[in-house]
């Protein structure tokens, strides 16, 4: 049976997940509770290769890691690289696109960047595996004899995964319903490579935990172990990590990191104290001072996530050089020279450049439409001026270091290139 968050627990890191908000359930809270107890805790979380960065609704993950490894435990990465083959059907409306193998080895260097800047991979403790290593060499009839007898289709339907896919009435691919079961097959293998008897995830994958904990019983005749972690979304019921924008990634080179640490310097009031508890390492007896603050007091907690988590993400040296430059442009009120440039090839602007242009130039709009609207909304600012002129147009003198912004966080400063 699965427990709530408002267990008490006798080893101190599970305490410590749990005060922070990380779980939101676990299997058989007792037995759990002395294998982190009286063992060196095994834990693995697996990651699919379907992009080329992972990005913050990954973060609640990779900081559950970060702490098995904090606590001198043994984290393990798997990476999907065989299960992405197929596609996780979890939480999804319809079937991922197919990617191949060139693709997917090169999505894994990037996600691999990603583990990199959080975790410590001079520890000899911390495993990286990847299941294509045991997954494609599978015989399929061999596989079915050993391991689909284990599975009842009944047990299947009824996992959150596959019923609320079916509820929606949208269709599910035989290929996706084997997810479950590699999933619950690499949980046994990871557990005769390592003696790995930990699972964690986030919430939509209880189901395919739980299948790996009964296949590991059935196989092994021993006991193994699940927790999942709380879906996060934002006050708004807004998935973490994605904007109206897209992404927020973890790679610097797919969100610029003055983008990273705005965004969370935008955190919702309401949400400020619960994502410092979630998203770094902050002792709970600061997190505590800062619960106390209200209103615009707020905005010192908000500088602390975005500066805290942009340390865990970029290092030391970029998130006090975007603090400070976050700083000057929004409350100094002066024009940064560390603000993220766009060089503007001299081709592009012989003579002039229309405002139009530019904006669909620098990313800031889709279209020349888009960036007419923008205009007329009030969005768009050169150096604090709000423009209100769709028609402007900027000479090269103009231009070099421009202060351009669309609303209120995105700025950058332009330069004429070559």
């Amino acid at each position: 049976m699965p427990i709530t968050t408002k267990k008490k627990f006798k080893s101190e890191l599970l305490n410590i997940l749990n005060e922070r908000g990380f779980i939101h359930q676990t299997t058989n809270g007792d037995a759990i509770d002395k294998y982190f107890n009286s063992n060196e805790v095994i834990g693995y979380i697996g990651f699919d290769l379907t992009a080329k960065s992972l990005h913050v609704g990954s973060l609640l993950q990779i900081m559950l890691l970060k702490w098995l490894q904090e606590y001198n435990y043994k984290p393990i990465v798997l990476m999907g690289g065989g299960t992405t083959l197929i596609g996780d059907p979890s939480g999804k409306d319809e079937s991922r696109k197919i990617l191949d193998q060139n693709n997917i080895m090169m999505n894994q260097d990037g996600i691999f960047k990603v583990f990199k800047k959080f975790l410590n991979f001079d520890d000899k403790k911390i495993i990286i595996e990847n299941n294509l290593d045991w997954l494609r060499d599978l015989n399929y009839i061999t596989f079915l004899r050993d391991f689909g007898k284990h599975f009842t289709i009944n047990r299947m339907l009824s996992f959150d995964s596959v019923k609320l896919r079916l509820d929606r009435e949208q269709p599910l691919s035989f290929l996706e319903f084997n997810y479950m079961i590699l999933q619950a097959y690499d949980f046994w293998e990871l557990k005769k490579r390592h003696d790995c008897r930990l699972q964690l995830g986030g919430s939509d994958q209880w189901g395919n935990i739980i299948n790996g904990i009964e296949l590991i019983r059935r196989v092994d005749r021993s006991e193994a172990y699940g927790i999942t972690t709380p879906l996060v979304t934002t006050s708004s019921g807004s998935k973490m990590g994605k904007t109206a924008d897209g992404a927020i990634w973890l790679d610097e080179d797919l969100t610029n990191p003055h983008e990273f640490w705005q965004f969370w310097r935008n955190t919702d009031d309401k949400d400020v104290i619960r994502f410092i508890k979630l998203f770094t390492t902050l002792p709970m007896n600061e997190i505590q001072k800062l619960e106390s603050l209200q209103g615009s007091e707020l905005n010192e907690a908000k500088k602390i996530l975005a500066n805290e988590v942009t340390k865990n993400t970029h290092g030391n040296d970029i998130a006090d050089l975007v603090h400070k430059s976050a700083l000057e442009t929004f409350e100094q009120k002066i024009i940064s020279e560390k603000l993220p440039i766009f060089e503007l090839n001299k081709k592009d602007c012989i003579d002039s450049i229309g405002l139009l242009a530019l904006l669909v130039k620098v990313g800031f709009s889709k279209s020349n439409s888009d960036a007419r609207k923008s205009i007329l909304n009030g969005a768009i600012r050169i150096n604090d001026h709000t423009i209100s002129d769709p028609s402007l147009e900027l000479s090269k003198s103009d231009i070099s270091k421009l202060k351009l912004s669309f609303g209120k966080k995105k700025h950058i400063l332009l330069n004429l290139g070559l």
